[in-house]
């Protein structure tokens, strides 16, 4: 192994002792170094400006036409969108004056509901007023017939006890009866 190790330092002190072709620029290639790359680097260039370059300009022509028609499609959609958040308020603003109409209309009606019942429930009272007073007048007219009858029964019995003998039918369908009951009629509207 030491017989690598001085081969080794013997080959980098003859390496030191070697003179250089350029002087002491070891950062500077060599020209043909610097042809051969020029030479290289025009040819990528070319192939990427004839090869490459197209495609990636037809690539980002296709993302710009499709870039402007999505806008152009957004701003399509928005105007729709306008044109029908348009129509949907005009919409409902007819939807609300037709509401509102009907509102009125159903206020209206219902007053007229209610003055009819109101007339109805006043010709209903009147019309059971007047039945009540027909039917109190026919029985006043029946209680005041049957106390003509009773009291002209009782003005009989009373006449017999008095004269002591019995008044034959004649007498009692005679004058005697209907004075009385005419006294009595005439004394009623006085009472009253």
């Amino acid at each position: 192994m030491t017989e690598v190790t001085t081969l080794l330092a013997e080959a980098a002190e003859g390496a030191a002792k070697l003179p250089l072709e350029h002087g002491n620029a070891p950062l500077l290639p060599m020209p043909y170094d610097m042809v051969w790359s020029a030479v290289c680097t025009v040819v990528v260039i070319l192939l990427f400006w004839k090869l490459v370059l197209p495609k990636y300009n037809e690539v980002l022509d296709q993302r710009e036409e499709s870039i402007k028609g999505s806008i152009a499609r957004a701003e399509a959609a928005q105007e729709e969108a306008k044109a029908a958040l348009e129509k949907y308020n005009g919409q409902l603003a007819e939807a609300r004056a037709e509401a509102a109409q009907i509102r009125e209309d159903a206020r209206v009606k219902g007053k007229q509901i209610v003055e009819d019942a109101k007339i109805q429930a006043t010709e209903e009272q009147n019309r059971i007023i007047a039945v009540g007073e027909k039917q109190l007048r026919a029985e006043r007219e029946r209680v005041v017939a049957d106390l003509r009858k009773e009291m002209g029964a009782n003005s009989i019995e009373l006449a017999e006890r008095l004269l002591g003998d019995q008044l034959d039918d004649n007498v009692k369908r005679g004058g005697t009866i209907d004075r009385f009951l005419n006294d009595l009629d005439n004394v009623a509207p006085a009472g009253k």
